[in-house]
This record gives C-alpha cells, structure tokens and sequence, in this order.
C-alpha cells in the first residue's frame, strides 16, 4: 500500500504487561484509546466532478495534487478526501490527515473498499478504522510491543489438553500437522480464520481489547478460541482449549453473551435474581452482608460449568448472601461494565446537577445512550433492587444503602485511578440511589 508515512492502515495486534497472575483481568486501556481516536470528517467537495466513480461520494475531489488536498484539509485531524492522481489517472487515493500530516494511500475498489487487508463496505467505515489502528499504534507502541507478557491463556484452563481427543486425532492423520496456528492436530482442520466480532471483544491470550471496526482478531473455526492475530503465533499448534472455560459466563462481554444466548439479559442475573426474590428479600442486610468466598467462587464455576442449568438453591447454597455475592462479582468482573465507560462521565456530571429535576433528565438522557443489552440488565436490576427498599423494616436495605453497594459495582471510572474513583464514589452512590427511587419514571 503507498503512502506518504511509515504508518498503516491495516491491522496490527495488541498486548500489555502483565501484573504478577491474578484471575483473568480484561484490559481496558487499548479500549479507551479506541474510544479517543479522531473521528472522521468528510470534506465535501463543493462542485459536482464530472466522471466521478459511481461507489464514491462527494468527498471525491477529482484530479487534484497532494499539495491541494492537504490545503482542503486544513489541518483538521480525522479530515479526509478522495482524489484522483495527476500523475496516473484512473488510480484514487485517499488523503487522510492524521497527527499533524497529511497521509496519502493507494485506494482500491472490488466491491468493497480497501488499503490493504481489511475490506469495508463503506469509505467512512475504512476511515474509522483507519485512524482507530493508527491512533492506538502510535499511543500504544511501548505497550503493544509488549504483548505476550505472562498470557492468562496458559494460567486459566485454555491450555489443557483433552489428551483423549488429541490422540484420536493424530491415529487418523496420515501426514504430519501442518505448522498453523490456533488448529487442531487432525489433517484437514481448518487454519484459524480472520474474523470480524460484533460488540467488544478481549483477547483470549494476552486479555488486551482487541480494537477496530471489522477484523479485529482471528477465531478458531475448531474450538472457538478468540485471539488477535500475532497473539496466535503464540498459542500451540495442538490447541484443545477447554470449552467450558471459552463459553465461560462471567469475565465474558454482557453483549456477547446476551446475543450467543439468544436473552434479553444474562442467565447469571436472572437466575440470581429469581432466587434472592425467592428466599432472600427480607435477609437482613442483603448485598451488604458477604458470603464465604470461597462459596462464592464456587457459584461462579458453576455457572461457567454449567450454564442456565447451573442450581443455586438452598439445598446446594442455603446461604442467600452467597447468591447475592456471585450477582454482585458478576457484575465486577464485566470487561465492560452495566454503566460503560462511554457513559460514565456524563452519568457522573447528571449527578452534579443540583436541581433534582434537570438531574433526573439528564440521568435519564444518559441512560438512552447504553447499549441494549447494559439497558435491560441495568433496569431488570433497578426494579429487583426496588424490591429490596420495599422490604426494608425487614432487611435494613434502603434505596442509599444499595447505592454504595452497587455504585462501584455498576460504574467504574475508563481510566484506572485510585483517585478518581474515590472523587467519584458519592456520586456513583447517588446515580444508583437515583435509579432505583425513580426505576418506574426512567425506565
């Protein structure tokens, strides 16, 4: 692909340093770079070019020279334009301007569009991507040059080795396995394919986002593994991931999970919830008082083992605040949490406000901009909760109590700072108290 700079449009992995292992922590910081990257502006040509290509808009300027688009450029990150070459006609390029210069690429048209691997159905959406992978490439080199720092892929289950199947598999092969990554042993499996996941999505090897608009990673048609690209180099070629730990429950994206299980919310919050409103409602101080914890990560395990088959009830748990416990981790453990970070800011300014009215719009105006699956889960939560205030003479449990349970719990700051969640944590509280006194108006 030609271009004016050593940079790239096409995609690159990604990974971190990792702390001393702990259970899976999903990183949020190549997340948050996504979210920061420049935006795309279109810059509209104001006449109309005579034999302009029919799968071009009007940000296709014609023959121009690359000093001309860079002045229609302005100087604007993110602005964009389509050109036609002076020096080889019927050959386009795109002018992308980003950090502080004016980027030139070849473009080229099959029925999508592309630069290079990735193809896209619209210019727009090549532009997003494009700035996203340049903007976290050069944020994150330091950082993404340091990608396969201790992977939670040999710590948590991915490795282990259905020996069994493994052994099948090799007596069928009548040739050696061929040197491909993220594949199974037997002769004609499918080599790990490039694939473009909808919603969010961490890397099941380095636990790093895995960042773009289309393409992001690869999956293993075999056994579902999901991983960018360079992390797979890394992964061995006999991979039999355990598939109970890959179609885990917790620590997965909640809209993930939603749509692979065809649910309005997750199992894990309506079975929880089923059984506290069951036998827990008038527990004395339900959420507030902590099961064992080694109970609670019991229930965790068996929702991963076990799916909506899982049994929580009190011949297996007769403890009520194990169950509350498990729903409260559920929610800790999200790479994303209920309240996504792009919201965060703005929830936090709404409980600012100091006129109950304009806060309860504004909480509400907010509350509009999540994702359908964090929407559903976080009202289906507001009336369970409200419950639970109803019940209060019994439990001890009102509408500001919850909020400092659920307020940490619900809402975490994009950027990780001790300090900042600290300065925020009344208003966290607040947001939650809100909710739940209001559940019925803004829900």
């Amino acid at each position: 692909m030609a271009t004016s700079s050593n940079s790239s449009l096409s995609g690159s992995s990604v990974s971190s340093d990792a702390e001393e292992y702990q259970p899976p922590i999903w990183k949020s910081y190549l997340y948050q770079l996504q979210q920061e990257a420049p935006r795309p502006k279109r810059i509209i040509c104001p006449r109309e070019v005579e034999n302009r290509p029919k799968y071009y808009g009007r940000e296709f300027h014609g023959i121009i020279s690359r000093e001309q688009a860079d002045e229609l450029l302005g100087g604007v990150e993110g602005a964009y334009i389509l050109r036609e070459s002076q020096r080889q006609p019927g050959c386009y390029t795109l002018a992308l301007r980003f950090g502080n210069q004016t980027l030139n690429y070849r473009l080229f048209y099959d029925g999508k569009h592309f630069v290079g691997e990735k193809r896209f159905e619209s210019i727009h959406d090549l532009v997003t991507d494009g700035l996203i992978t340049l903007y976290i490439e050069t944020k994150a080199s330091e950082y993404i040059s340091k990608m396969t720092t201790n992977p939670i892929y040999e710590h948590i289950g991915y490795a282990t080795l259905l020996r069994e199947k493994v052994s099948r598999r090799l007596s069928r092969s009548k040739t050696d396995s061929r040197k491909a990554s993220v594949t199974t042993c037997e002769e004609n499996a499918p080599v790990e394919k490039v694939h473009t996941f909808r919603g969010p999505h961490w890397c099941e090897y380095c636990a790093n986002f895995m960042w773009g608009l289309i393409a992001q990673g690869v999956r293993c048609s075999d056994c579902g593994l999901n991983v960018h690209k360079q992390c797979s180099k890394y992964v061995p070629n006999d991979c039999q991931p355990d598939l109970k730990r890959i179609k885990r429950v917790y620590c997965c994206d909640l809209t993930t999970l939603v749509k692979a299980h065809n649910a309005q919310r997750p199992m894990v919050v309506d079975i929880c919830i089923h059984e506290i409103e069951a036998r827990g409602l008038k527990s004395e101080g339900i959420y507030r008082v902590s099961g064992f914890t080694e109970h609670i990560e019991d229930v965790k395990m068996a929702f991963d083992r076990d799916g909506d088959k899982v049994d929580v009830s009190a011949s297996i748990y007769p403890d009520i605040n194990i169950i509350a416990g498990a729903l409260k981790l559920y929610f800790r453990d999200l790479p994303i949490p209920v309240i996504t970070y792009d919201t965060y800011s703005k929830f936090i300014e709404a409980a600012k406000l100091s006129s109950p009215d304009e806060r309860l719009e504004a909480v509400h105006e907010v509350l509009m901009l999540l994702p359908a699956a964090h929407y559903e889960t976080l009202r289906y939560l507001m009336i369970h909760l409200k419950k639970i205030t109803m019940n209060e003479k019994y439990n001890f449990m009102n509408a500001e109590n919850l909020g400092i349970v659920f307020g940490p719990t619900l809402m975490r700051p994009p950027e990780d700072s001790t300090l900042a969640t600290l300065n925020d944590m009344r208003y966290q509280k607040l947001i939650v108290q809100i909710l739940i006194e209001n559940e019925d108006v803004l829900f």
